[in-house]
């Protein structure tokens, strides 16, 4: 039906003509019969009488105009990889490959090719080999100039590596990942390599590696805050060798306490060795999961699979222990019905339960040192409380008392060098959560501060700076919190009063008026005071960008090397170390060029 009629109605009485809705006029549509009927005089009418309601009929009635046969020929034409839009799509093709774990053979899929197809039927989808060859070199570079660029302002970066061998090729991996805080104090962190690191792993060979990394960045060691590592052997080596500060892995060292401490005791070891059979079963047995969890139903329990443990990692071992004490009614049930390869007895129940009890604060100390905020100033505070912990008795204790001397010993071995190394004590120093109030003793919080004061000596052009009111303590938060938050609560209390005296001049100013003030809540962000503080305390704040900088766990190298085995994989098998580098670099570190949103 024609638009026109949005404007006119037929007449009742006579249907030879239309009435026109603006002005009730009556048009002849034509003729007297219904094969003469045409809307010629309509129209003519709207045009003549009604010039505004016309030009909007002309505009509804507008036939699109026919396209040229070049037209046509060019839609129908697949685009050159130099068009504008083609290279756009390559780029985000190469995005999608990197950043998604995809193969590169994606681009030979037959579903992949039919959607692209269908989004830009004019877009020839590029091989294999120029993906591999151009696009992803191309990109490489591209990122790794604006990363440069990024390390170029810096005068102090963190450091964390380990060494990975694949599982589905043969491959070994050296990484090395670099963090800093800016002058706005937020923190930046970067990939820098993931190299094939094939030969012996010696502390020379490790060494010259290292050097070989830094060159490539132009990092002068000088500009190297600390390298956080394993406690392997050839690594504590490879950076004296290198003659580079560095730490070991917090992380790791909790899992050799854990380990020396209590994992290791006979009995503690057989109790956990069936626990691990058990899980085993129900892990390879369909049957006997499903039989589980309908138990657990009748029984009124959430349905929970058990967890197996990584014996490299205590606190999996913990979660696995843990899953089994909730499912001792059902696994008991279990048992009576079905039978297992292995049960525990009432005391190996009751000794899993109380390694549990004792275990529960490492468990949560290892969760935080891995988090992405953890500092190299959290540990100190951390043995401490840890520390106090182990050696308090309580009426909790019956039967324990033997289990946590044997740990707190193990803290004492493998952390009794932690508050003598300055990169943790300075950095205790400067976190204003913690300041001098977590240090065991007054005479190793007195080194920590002569330490911080031989650093802050060596600034160039120290000045007087006038000082302000210092802030009013916050009140404390009264949100519940765990018994090892109370524990740190507890030691902060007991330092509160401890205050100094003040010097007389620059940075010395500076530090007695920051350890004076009470320090801020332990929920409260460390970088935000400094940010809002730098200009009160600007000698302290640099020392600050420099050694909160540090991480206290390797744990972005070991997420990192996760992100390889999504790279590496079964389906991806015969990819090599330069690619999969390359890949790595891209996905981890392309995201840092794009613009920043609001």
């Amino acid at each position: 039906m024609s638009a026109v009629w949005t404007y006119f109605k037929i007449c009742v009485d006579d249907k030879s003509k239309a009435e026109c809705k603006l002005c009730t006029g009556k048009v002849s549509r034509g003729g007297k019969e219904s094969t003469s009927f045409n809307t010629s005089n309509l129209i003519k009418h709207l045009r003549t009488h009604h010039a505004q309601e016309y030009t909007e009929f002309a505009k509804a009635n507008a036939r699109p105009e026919q396209p040229t046969l070049t037209q046509v020929l060019e839609k129908r034409q697949k685009m050159s990889r130099e068009n504008p839009r083609a290279v756009k799509i390559t780029e985000a093709l190469t995005h999608f490959i990197a950043l998604d774990d995809q193969p590169l053979s994606v681009v030979e899929n037959v579903g992949f090719r039919r959607l692209l197809s269908v989004l830009e039927p004019r877009y020839e989808i590029p091989s294999r080999p120029y993906i591999t060859d151009i696009m992803l070199p191309k990109l490489f570079e591209d990122v790794k100039k604006h990363v440069h660029n990024l390390l170029q302002e810096v005068s102090a970066l963190s450091f964390t590596t380990d060494i990975w061998t694949s599982s589905v090729s043969p491959m070994l991996l050296l990484s090395l990942t670099a963090q800093w805080i800016d002058e706005e104090f937020v923190r930046h962190q970067v990939t820098l390599h993931a190299k094939s690191f094939r030969g012996s792993h010696t502390s020379q060979t490790i060494a010259a590696a290292f050097d070989s990394m830094l060159q490539t960045w132009d990092i002068p060691k000088t500009s190297v805050h600390v390298v956080l590592w394993d406690n392997a052997r050839n690594m504590i080596k490879a950076m004296s060798y290198a003659e580079l500060p560095s730490l070991p892995c917090t992380a790791h060292t909790l899992q050799l306490v854990v380990h020396e401490g209590l994992l290791s005791q006979r009995s503690v070891a057989d109790a956990v060795a069936v626990g691990r059979k058990i899980v085993g079963h129900f892990k390879h047995s369909a049957l006997a999961s499903s039989r589980l969890e309908d138990i657990q139903l009748q029984i009124n329990q959430p349905v929970k699979r058990l967890q197996q443990d990584v014996q490299t990692r205590w606190n999996s071992t913990f979660y696995m222990v843990q899953s089994l004490i909730e499912q001792k009614r059902a696994l008991g049930i279990f048992v009576s019905e079905y039978g297992l390869p292995d049960t525990l007895t009432a005391h190996q129940w009751t000794l899993l339960e109380k390694v549990i009890s004792v275990l529960g604060p490492f468990e949560e100390l290892t969760r935080k040192v891995s988090s992405s905020d953890a500092m190299a100033a959290d540990v100190i505070p951390a043995v401490t409380v840890l520390h106090r912990f182990l050696t308090r008795e309580t009426d909790k204790d019956y039967g324990i008392k033997a289990m946590k001397g044997t740990l707190a010993a193990a803290v004492r071995t493998r952390f009794t060098d932690v508050e003598e190394n300055p990169l943790y004590s300075i950095a205790t120093l400067l976190d204003p959560r913690y300041k001098n109030r977590f240090f065991s003793s007054t005479t190793t919080a007195v080194n920590a501060k002569e330490m911080l004061k031989l650093e802050l000596l060596r600034l160039p052009g120290e000045e007087d700076h006038d000082l302000n009111e210092p802030p009013s303590r916050k009140a404390r938060s009264d949100q519940p919190t765990t018994s090892f938050d109370s524990m740190f609560d507890e030691i902060a209390d007991e330092q509160a009063s401890a205050s100094v005296g003040r010097a007389a001049v620059g940075s010395s100013v500076e530090l007695e008026t920051y350890l004076g003030e009470a320090a801020i809540l332990r929920e409260d962000k460390p970088l935000q005071y400094w940010m809002v503080n730098k200009v009160r305390l600007p000698n302290l704040a640099k020392m600050a960008g420099r050694y909160l900088s540090a991480p206290c766990a390797s744990v972005d190298s070991e997420r990192l090397f996760s992100s390889v085995s999504h790279i590496v994989n079964e389906s991806r098998n015969r990819l090599t170390a330069d690619h999969a580098e390359m890949i790595l670099f891209i996905k981890k570190n392309l995201p840092l060029t794009f613009p920043k949103t609001v």
